[in-house]
Protein backbone atom coordinates (compact mmCIF):
# COMPACT_ATOMS: atom_id res chain seq x y z
CA UNK A 1 0.00 0.00 0.00
CA UNK A 2 1.43 3.64 -0.62
CA UNK A 3 2.54 5.09 1.91
CA UNK A 4 2.21 9.22 1.80
CA UNK A 5 5.29 10.63 3.80
CA UNK A 6 4.29 14.34 4.21
CA UNK A 7 5.07 14.47 8.31
CA UNK A 8 8.63 16.17 8.57
CA UNK A 9 9.29 20.05 7.83
CA UNK A 10 5.25 20.23 7.40
CA UNK A 11 2.80 19.25 9.42
CA UNK A 12 0.57 16.67 7.54
CA UNK A 13 -3.05 18.31 6.83
CA UNK A 14 -5.64 16.18 9.17
CA UNK A 15 -8.96 18.23 8.16
CA UNK A 16 -11.03 19.26 5.44
CA UNK A 17 -10.71 18.42 2.28
CA UNK A 18 -7.00 17.97 2.08
CA UNK A 19 -6.89 15.89 4.88
CA UNK A 20 -9.77 13.46 3.45
CA UNK A 21 -7.62 13.26 -0.51
CA UNK A 22 -4.42 12.48 1.72
CA UNK A 23 -6.40 9.61 3.75
CA UNK A 24 -7.68 8.34 0.00
CA UNK A 25 -4.16 8.30 -1.47
CA UNK A 26 -2.58 6.86 1.65
CA UNK A 27 -5.16 3.84 1.57
CA UNK A 28 -5.41 3.40 -2.14
CA UNK A 29 -2.16 5.26 -3.85
CA UNK A 30 -2.54 6.99 -7.39
CA UNK A 31 -6.14 5.29 -7.82
CA UNK A 32 -7.01 7.67 -4.65
CA UNK A 33 -6.00 10.44 -6.21
CA UNK A 34 -8.16 9.61 -9.65
CA UNK A 35 -11.02 8.75 -7.22
CA UNK A 36 -11.04 12.11 -5.29
CA UNK A 37 -10.48 14.05 -8.48
CA UNK A 38 -13.59 12.00 -9.64
CA UNK A 39 -15.53 13.06 -6.58
CA UNK A 40 -14.83 16.56 -7.36
CA UNK A 41 -16.29 16.23 -10.93
CA UNK A 42 -19.49 14.56 -9.31
CA UNK A 43 -19.38 17.52 -6.69
CA UNK A 44 -18.32 20.84 -7.76
CA UNK A 45 -18.16 22.58 -4.61
CA UNK A 46 -14.77 19.61 -3.96
CA UNK A 47 -11.46 21.71 -5.11
CA UNK A 48 -9.13 20.03 -7.68
CA UNK A 49 -7.06 23.67 -6.38
CA UNK A 50 -6.79 21.25 -3.22
CA UNK A 51 -6.37 17.83 -4.62
CA UNK A 52 -4.04 18.19 -7.11
CA UNK A 53 -1.74 20.27 -6.55
CA UNK A 54 -1.45 18.12 -3.18
CA UNK A 55 -0.68 14.79 -5.55
CA UNK A 56 2.14 16.55 -6.87
CA UNK A 57 3.28 17.46 -3.91
CA UNK A 58 3.41 13.47 -2.67
CA UNK A 59 4.79 12.97 -6.03
CA UNK A 60 7.71 15.46 -5.38
CA UNK A 61 8.24 13.45 -1.80
CA UNK A 62 8.69 10.11 -3.84
CA UNK A 63 5.00 8.90 -2.38
CA UNK A 64 3.35 8.91 -5.50
CA UNK A 65 4.43 8.62 -8.99
CA UNK A 66 4.32 11.98 -11.02
CA UNK A 67 3.05 10.22 -14.18
CA UNK A 68 0.90 7.91 -12.35
CA UNK A 69 -0.77 10.65 -10.05
CA UNK A 70 -1.57 12.70 -13.44
CA UNK A 71 -2.77 9.68 -15.37
CA UNK A 72 -5.29 8.59 -12.54
CA UNK A 73 -6.88 11.76 -11.92
CA UNK A 74 -7.31 12.27 -15.82
CA UNK A 75 -9.28 9.20 -15.15
CA UNK A 76 -11.20 10.23 -12.55
CA UNK A 77 -11.95 13.43 -14.51
CA UNK A 78 -13.33 11.58 -17.44
CA UNK A 79 -15.12 9.02 -15.37
CA UNK A 80 -16.90 11.94 -12.96
CA UNK A 81 -17.04 13.75 -16.43
CA UNK A 82 -19.36 10.80 -18.28
CA UNK A 83 -21.32 10.43 -14.96
CA UNK A 84 -22.27 13.86 -15.06
CA UNK A 85 -22.89 13.59 -18.88
CA UNK A 86 -25.27 10.31 -18.40
CA UNK A 87 -27.32 12.61 -15.84
CA UNK A 88 -27.99 15.28 -18.35
CA UNK A 89 -28.99 12.89 -20.91
CA UNK A 90 -30.96 10.56 -18.79
CA UNK A 91 -32.60 13.47 -17.14
CA UNK A 92 -33.20 16.36 -19.35
CA UNK A 93 -32.93 20.16 -19.00
CA UNK A 94 -35.80 20.76 -16.64
CA UNK A 95 -35.18 17.66 -14.37
CA UNK A 96 -31.92 18.40 -14.03
CA UNK A 97 -32.12 21.65 -13.06
CA UNK A 98 -34.47 20.41 -10.34
CA UNK A 99 -31.70 17.86 -9.10
CA UNK A 100 -29.02 20.36 -9.02
CA UNK A 101 -31.41 22.89 -6.78
CA UNK A 102 -31.53 20.25 -4.05
CA UNK A 103 -28.02 19.62 -4.12
CA UNK A 104 -25.78 21.16 -1.01
CA UNK A 105 -23.44 23.98 -2.02
CA UNK A 106 -24.61 24.29 -6.03
CA UNK A 107 -25.97 26.80 -7.40
CA UNK A 108 -28.29 27.69 -10.14
CA UNK A 109 -26.37 30.11 -11.62
CA UNK A 110 -23.51 28.09 -11.99
CA UNK A 111 -25.88 25.63 -13.85
CA UNK A 112 -26.82 28.37 -16.54
CA UNK A 113 -23.26 29.14 -16.64
CA UNK A 114 -22.18 26.07 -18.30
CA UNK A 115 -25.65 26.15 -20.32
CA UNK A 116 -24.78 29.52 -21.30
CA UNK A 117 -20.79 28.48 -22.33
CA UNK A 118 -22.50 25.05 -23.96
CA UNK A 119 -24.96 26.88 -26.39
CA UNK A 120 -22.32 29.55 -27.25
CA UNK A 121 -19.22 27.16 -28.04
CA UNK A 122 -20.64 24.07 -28.65
CA UNK A 123 -18.03 21.11 -29.08
CA UNK A 124 -15.01 23.71 -28.01
CA UNK A 125 -17.25 24.66 -24.21
CA UNK A 126 -16.13 21.38 -23.41
CA UNK A 127 -12.61 21.31 -23.97
CA UNK A 128 -12.13 24.74 -22.64
CA UNK A 129 -14.66 24.48 -20.25
CA UNK A 130 -12.31 22.07 -18.66
CA UNK A 131 -9.76 24.99 -17.81
CA UNK A 132 -12.45 26.79 -15.34
CA UNK A 133 -13.57 26.18 -11.90
CA UNK A 134 -17.15 25.08 -11.50
CA UNK A 135 -17.81 25.01 -14.91
CA UNK A 136 -15.38 22.23 -15.70
CA UNK A 137 -17.50 20.10 -13.89
CA UNK A 138 -20.78 21.29 -15.19
CA UNK A 139 -20.13 21.63 -18.75
CA UNK A 140 -20.74 17.97 -18.75
CA UNK A 141 -24.96 18.90 -18.02
CA UNK A 142 -25.60 20.08 -21.04
CA UNK A 143 -23.54 18.16 -23.22
CA UNK A 144 -25.96 15.19 -22.19
CA UNK A 145 -28.71 17.29 -22.49
CA UNK A 146 -28.01 18.10 -25.88
CA UNK A 147 -26.73 14.35 -26.73
CA UNK A 148 -23.10 15.23 -27.99
CA UNK A 149 -21.65 12.00 -29.70
CA UNK A 150 -19.58 10.53 -26.49
CA UNK A 151 -17.02 9.69 -29.84
CA UNK A 152 -16.48 13.82 -29.40
CA UNK A 153 -17.34 14.46 -25.73
CA UNK A 154 -14.90 11.63 -24.31
CA UNK A 155 -11.65 12.76 -26.22
CA UNK A 156 -12.11 16.31 -25.60
CA UNK A 157 -13.36 15.95 -22.32
CA UNK A 158 -10.11 13.72 -21.77
CA UNK A 159 -7.65 16.45 -23.37
CA UNK A 160 -9.11 19.45 -21.10
CA UNK A 161 -8.83 17.34 -17.79
CA UNK A 162 -5.18 16.40 -18.73
CA UNK A 163 -4.00 19.78 -19.42
CA UNK A 164 -5.67 20.99 -16.28
CA UNK A 165 -4.94 18.47 -14.07
CA UNK A 166 -0.92 18.57 -15.81
CA UNK A 167 -0.77 22.05 -15.10
CA UNK A 168 -1.78 21.73 -10.68
CA UNK A 169 -0.57 18.66 -10.87
CA UNK A 170 3.13 19.85 -12.20
CA UNK A 171 2.66 22.81 -9.81
CA UNK A 172 2.18 21.34 -7.21
CA UNK A 173 5.30 19.24 -7.38
CA UNK A 174 7.72 22.19 -8.10
CA UNK A 175 6.38 24.69 -5.32
CA UNK A 176 6.78 21.11 -2.96
CA UNK A 177 5.83 22.02 0.61
CA UNK A 178 4.18 25.39 -0.61
CA UNK A 179 1.90 23.33 -2.84
CA UNK A 180 -1.16 24.60 -0.94
CA UNK A 181 -0.23 28.38 -2.87
CA UNK A 182 -1.86 26.26 -6.01
CA UNK A 183 -5.25 27.19 -4.72
CA UNK A 184 -5.08 30.96 -4.14
CA UNK A 185 -2.85 31.23 -8.03
CA UNK A 186 -5.35 28.93 -9.71
CA UNK A 187 -7.04 32.21 -11.44
CA UNK A 188 -3.66 33.13 -13.14
CA UNK A 189 -3.05 29.48 -14.45
CA UNK A 190 -6.57 29.12 -15.55
CA UNK A 191 -6.12 32.56 -17.49
CA UNK A 192 -2.68 31.33 -19.08
CA UNK A 193 -4.16 27.62 -19.86
CA UNK A 194 -6.89 29.50 -21.81
CA UNK A 195 -5.04 31.23 -23.77
CA UNK A 196 -2.61 29.03 -24.18
CA UNK A 197 -5.80 26.44 -25.52
CA UNK A 198 -7.73 29.15 -27.77
CA UNK A 199 -4.07 29.93 -29.51
CA UNK A 200 -4.31 25.89 -30.05
CA UNK A 201 -7.25 25.90 -31.38
CA UNK A 202 -6.80 28.90 -33.71
CA UNK A 203 -3.74 27.62 -35.00
CA UNK A 204 -5.62 24.26 -35.74
CA UNK A 205 -7.98 25.70 -37.52
CA UNK A 206 -6.11 28.33 -39.99
CA UNK A 207 -4.35 24.64 -40.69
CA UNK A 208 -7.05 22.64 -41.35
CA UNK A 209 -8.26 25.90 -43.70
CA UNK A 210 -4.81 25.92 -45.77
CA UNK A 211 -4.74 22.53 -46.08
CA UNK A 212 -8.34 22.40 -47.68
CA UNK A 213 -7.67 25.72 -50.06
CA UNK A 214 -4.16 23.93 -51.04
CA UNK A 215 -6.24 20.52 -51.81
CA UNK A 216 -8.70 22.62 -54.07
CA UNK A 217 -5.82 24.19 -55.79
CA UNK A 218 -4.52 20.89 -56.57
CA UNK A 219 -7.84 19.72 -58.20
CA UNK A 220 -8.52 22.96 -60.22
Amino acid sequence: MTNLVLAGAVQEPTGGVAGWAIDLMERLGPAGAGLAVALENLFPPLPSEVILPLAGFAAARGSLGLVAAILFTTLGSVVGALALYGVGAALGRDRTRALAGKLPLVKLRDVDKAEDWFARHGAKAVLIGRLVPVVRSLISVPAGVERMPVALFLPLTAVGSLVWNSLLILAGYQLGERWHVVESSVGVFQKVVIVAAVAAVGWFVVVKLRGRRSDAEKVQ
